[in-house]
């Protein structure tokens, strides 16, 4: 038996109002971010979902309960939290300013002073991307492509564990580990270069098989075309 998962990036907070870096630091979200929802939410009302989970971050929390209160044809329980699911780690880098800390991945890189994110990563890969992420932070805490890859494999299979006996579920996460979960798993990229981020509330749909294969078949879709 296979199991559709809907995994939804978490509304928008205020951290990315301010544009600053957020991996396991959380900020709440905003009125925007909840409206935005809302819309999903509302959008997704009539699904049925065998099962709802998040990530461990309160911004995912509290998005996926907002899912929960809005769906009108499933019978969720309690909340599972999977901190496999949570966003990646940026050391350092956490809360400072985006720009500033592209550009000092970008020199880490190789590559010189560019803040724009996807042409680092379309120039030196992903691999080398959060290589160079690791490298510029000063602690070097930051998670690497190998403990990225790590967590993924070990998400999907927490994933599979847990819905065995489910058809339909829906999962909130973060707009990085999306993407890179998009990049691993989808199955329009490539494995190296980048893909659009999604954006805050965007459904991305994945199928995962009783043998833990799991490949994303939609990727960022916005409430409006669901």
């Amino acid at each position: 038996m296979s199991t559709e998962v809907y995994l939804i990036r978490h509304g928008e907070t205020m951290f990315n109002q301010l544009n600053k870096v957020q991996g396991w630091c959380d900020s709440p979200l905003t009125v925007k971010g909840i409206n935005d929802l809302k819309r999903t939410a509302e959008a997704l009302s009539q699904v049925h979902f065998d099962n709802m989970y998040s990530s461990d971050l309160k911004r995912a929390i509290d998005t996926v309960h907002l899912m929960k209160d809005a769906n009108r044809v499933s019978e969720i329980g309690k909340i599972k939290k999977l901190p496999e699911f949570r966003e990646v780690f940026f050391g350092s880098f956490e809360g400072d300013d985006v720009v500033d800390t592209w550009q000092q991945v970008g020199l880490a890189a190789g590559i010189g002073e560019e803040t724009d994110v996807t042409k680092i990563i379309n120039q030196v890969g992903i691999y080398e991307f959060r290589q160079a992420t690791k490298k510029a932070d000063p602690r070097h805490l930051a998670e690497d492509k190998e403990e990225l890859d790590e967590r993924m494999v070990r998400a999907v299979k927490v994933l599979t564990e847990l819905t065995r006996n489910e058809k339909r579920v829906l999962l909130v996460s973060h707009g990085d580990f999306i993407k890179t979960l998009g990049i691993k798993y989808w199955r329009k990229s490539d494995g190296l270069h980048d893909i659009v981020f999604p954006d805050n509330g965007s459904v991305s749909r994945g199928i995962l098989n009783d043998n833990g294969k799991f490949e994303i078949v939609d990727y960022n879709v916005n409430a409006k075309q669901l």
